[in-house]
């Protein structure tokens, strides 16, 4: 796929694409597709605890993958999947919060999952998007 450019942000972005042999977002086209992010430490890798805490680093994290593969950000998301462990109203709750601080204007498609585990021990939460960048 070498057709394709791959992107993987400094810190965790790095250590995941050498550790696991993955990328952060691809570009195709006018799309930005990421992986999913959860609520970790960008720069460590150290994940919140409290969930409220790491679906709002989850969502900065979005942003940070967007945004360093040349996108704008959340106000070009049209398509969000999110995956929790456990799923319930606060999760819920906490994700309706950001989705009003972070698209004020509109209203992204979303799928939402609970799940019984997600790729690291202490992950809660896992935000995958799709983004429109025209450029």
């Amino acid at each position: 796929m070498s057709h394709l450019t791959y992107y993987n942000y400094d810190g965790v972005g790095k250590r995941n694409q050498q550790k696991f042999k993955y990328s952060q977002a691809v570009r195709i086209g006018d799309r930005i597709e990421c992986a999913g992010q959860g609520g970790w430490d960008p720069t460590t890798g150290v994940f919140y605890k409290e969930i409220n805490a790491q679906i709002d680093q989850a969502f900065k994290n979005v942003e940070l993958n967007l945004q360093n593969a040349g996108g704008k950000g959340w106000e070009q998301v049209f398509r969000v999947n999110s995956y929790h462990v456990p799923i319930n109203d606060e999760a819920l709750e906490a994700m309706v919060r950001n989705f009003r601080k972070y698209m004020p204007d509109h209203e992204p498609i979303w799928t939402c999952v609970g799940v019984t585990r997600l790729g690291e021990d202490d992950m809660r939460v896992e935000i995958e998007v799709v983004a429109h960048d025209p450029k």
